[in-house]
Order: C-alpha cells, then structure tokens, then sequence
C-alpha cells in the first residue's frame, strides 16, 4: 500500500496495539550502522596502536553524537509517525546526516577535527526540527511541547555550530574544548526533561523497548563484524592457528552471552507501568551502547594479534574487551533498576562478574590474550547460566 501523500500529524496512541518497527524505522537504524562502524573501526586502531585510553575520550564524544540523534528520532516517531510522504523525506535527510557524520569519524578520532560530524549532526538536527516544528502545528493538543523541543534543539545545535567556530578559528582554549562539550551534552539531555514538563509525549513503552532491542542487536553485530575484521587479518599474515580458534569461538560466545542477558528483562511492560523513570533508562543506555561498541573494538584487536604483532600490549588487549565488558554488566541492573521489579541479572552477581573480568587481563602476558578472552567469556556464560537458573527458580 503506497504512502499517504500527506497526514495531519497527531499523537499516536500510547496503548496502541501490536505497534512494532516501521520499515522506515529499521532502514534508519541501517545508517547508524554505518556511523557505529566507523567508530568502532576507528577505536580498533587506536587500540592496536597503543593509543586506546588516549583517545577513548574522543570515541565517546562521537558516539554521543551517534547515539543522541538515533534517540531523539526514535522517540519522536513513538509519539509521532505519520509514515507520510513529508514524514519520510525529512526522515531520510536525516539518514543522509547519519552517513555524512559517519564520513567524518576518522578525522574527529585522530585529529580531533569534527567538521564533518558537527555537519552531519546538523543536518540530523534541522530535520528533527522540522518534524517537531510540524506537530506544533498540527497537533494542538502538544503545541506547547513539540514547540518546546523544537526551541530547545535549534538552542542546542546553535552551540554546537558555536564551539566547532571557536575551535577552527582558534579562540577556544585546548584545555576548554572538553568542558564545553560536556555543557552542551547537559544541555541536550535537559531538553526533553524541560519539553515534556509541559505535557507529556504519546510514546509507545513496547515500541520504546523494542527499539532499544533492535540497537542493542546492532551493536552486537558490529561487534561481529569487528571480531570478523581482526579474524581476517590474522589470516592474512597467517594460517589457521589454534589461538585464533579459541579468540573467534570466545569472541562469538561472549556476545552471545551478553545478548542473553540484556533481553533477560523485558522493558515494555516496566515502561509502561513506571512512564516516569524512562529517562534514567533510557539515557542510560548511552553507556550499555557505548560498551558494546567498544567491545568490538577491544575484540577485533585480540583477533588480530592472534595472527601478527601489534604495538599494544597484551594487557592492553585483554583490558580493551574487559574493561566494555564489565561496564556493560554493571550498567545492565542499573539502567533496569528503575523499571523493572527485579533486576536481572542481580546487581551483586553482575557485580562480582565484572570484578572478576577486570581481574583477568592481569594475567596476560603468562596466560596469554586468546585465554583470557575465553576467560572473560567463561565468567559470563556462568553468571547467565546462574540468572537464568534463579529465574526458573522464581517461577
């Protein structure tokens, strides 16, 4: 069935039945694959350089800009899709933003000239501003909160458009460059804080969770894709060895593991019940997010030393897929903690897991990196075996 020309735009329902991802929806999800790879590619080089904790900063502030315009979208069409004809092409504008913010990675990580993401991240943003400007005028009943983001973000991207001025000019100090960035992070996070006081958005908590899942599942399979790309140059410089085996089996089953555990909980109906605790989930997924892409990063790089030498360390390597791990452990209870009624898995057992990992690496160079990978792998296959197993106990 074509698209409508044109619908007036109005909130969607918030118990809307069998509401579900929008193939618009997963076609923009594929662009941030695009822009999630090239940071993780990006940070896989750093680590093989020797670089990793120096420009973590710098992976971070990119991913940021990734993550907050792949939010801010998809909490807008939870409340707002229309699925028309102006709907759509403001839609892919906002895609042709992803893919031009994705171009201007490398730049930003080695050299810290953000041009090319500051601009693709405006485009984003204009778009969205747009569509929000749009349901100011077309649905009364939220004028005053569409209104209010569209404000809020033309505010915030006014800043943002100001620091890349200052620093290409010179007149930012080096030593400001990050606090600045750190305000007009605040400040973004504070405009649907300030916007939804007005009047709440329609979003759909199923629609919301399903999203977060669909992100989550991207992510891990950049983080395949990046183990994949260390598999293949360990290849290339030599044959099949029992190392890279054990990395590639480990790499697969670590991340299967996490998957297991992040859609242990189910968030839909916690949304639902606790509306007002969705910011603290999600916005913090931005760490859960940022750890997994991070993980692939740490796991391309022990691949491929598997198969020839790299200036990091072997504690370097080991701490580049422990450290992600661990953080995305912790931070699983706590993005959940405010929704559902028991995290899962528990906080003291993810805790102790996490301990455990960061333990590991610190026995690399007599163990060795492909060990402690399938190390880090064995712990989080225990702790999902002992959550699952409590689950069914619970029963």
């Amino acid at each position: 069935m074509p698209p409508a020309i044109r619908v007036r735009m109005s909130a969607r329902a918030i118990d809307e039945p069998h509401r579900a991802s929008s193939p618009l929806e997963l076609l923009f999800d594929l662009t941030f694959v695009v822009a999630v790879a090239a940071a993780t590619a990006q940070l896989a080089h750093d680590v093989a350089d020797g670089h990793g904790l120096a420009r973590l900063v710098l992976f971070l502030q990119v991913f940021f800009a990734i993550w907050w315009a792949w939010m801010n979208f998809t909490w807008f069409a939870s409340s707002y899709d229309t699925d028309d004809v102006p709907y759509r092409l403001l839609t892919m504008v906002q895609m042709g933003g992803v893919l031009v913010l994705a171009a201007g990675v490398p730049a930003a990580a080695v050299h810290s000239d953000f041009r090319a993401v500051t601009i693709g991240y405006l485009i984003m943003r204009i778009a969205l501003v747009a569509q929000w400007v749009r349901a100011g005028v077309e649905d009364a009943a939220g004028r005053r909160t569409a209104l209010r983001y569209a404000v809020g973000i033309t505010v915030a991207q006014a800043g943002w458009v100001v620091r890349l001025v200052l620093a290409e000019t010179g007149a930012l100090p080096s030593p400001a460059a990050l606090p600045l960035f750190v305000a007009l992070v605040v400040l973004e996070l504070a405009v649907p804080l300030w916007a939804e006081r007005t009047r709440p958005t329609t979003w759909h908590p199923h629609h919301i969770a399903e999203r977060y899942g669909l992100f989550t599942i991207i992510l891990l399979g950049e983080s395949v894709l990046a183990a994949t790309r260390g598999v293949e140059g360990a290849l290339e410089a030599a044959r099949t060895s029992a190392p890279l085996v054990v990395m590639a089996v480990s790499g697969l089953v670590l991340l299967f593991a996490l998957w297991w555990l992040y859609f242990l909980t189910p968030a839909g109906e916690g949304l639902g019940d606790r509306r007002h605790r969705s910011y603290l989930w999600g916005y913090g997924h931005y760490g859960l997010f940022a750890a997994l892409a991070a993980l692939g990063a740490g796991l391309e790089v022990a691949a491929e030393q598997t198969g020839h030498d790299v200036k990091a360390s072997p504690l370097a390597i080991c701490y580049a897929v422990a450290i992600p791990t661990a953080v995305f452990l912790v931070l699983l209870g706590v993005v959940h903690a405010p929704i559902a009624a028991k995290p899962v898995p528990r906080p003291v057992a993810a805790l102790g897991c996490a301990v455990v990992i960061l333990l590991l690496p610190l026995t690399a160079s007599q163990a060795g990196v492909p060990a402690v990978v399938a190390a880090i792998a064995a712990a989080c296959v225990v702790l999902t075996v002992l959550t699952v197993g409590a689950g069914r106990g619970g029963e």
